[in-house]
């Protein structure tokens, strides 16, 4: 019953915790455009332009 006394104020906390990093997430803009990244890599990048300077 002593444990209890400890764990579930430890508990708490760190549920509070949590919870306001989830907060800071999301007013932060983390979660904002979801399906952009899984798209972007189906698109090729632009190609890059060969060097005409060639030296070998």
């Amino acid at each position: 019953m002593d444990s209890l006394l400890l764990l579930i104020p430890i508990a708490l906390c760190l549920g509070g915790f949590y919870l306001a990093a989830f907060l800071w997430s999301l007013r932060a803009g983390q979660y904002d455009d979801l399906e952009g990244a899984a798209a972007r890599i189906l698109f090729e990048d632009e190609p890059l332009e060969k060097n005409t300077d060639e030296r070998r």
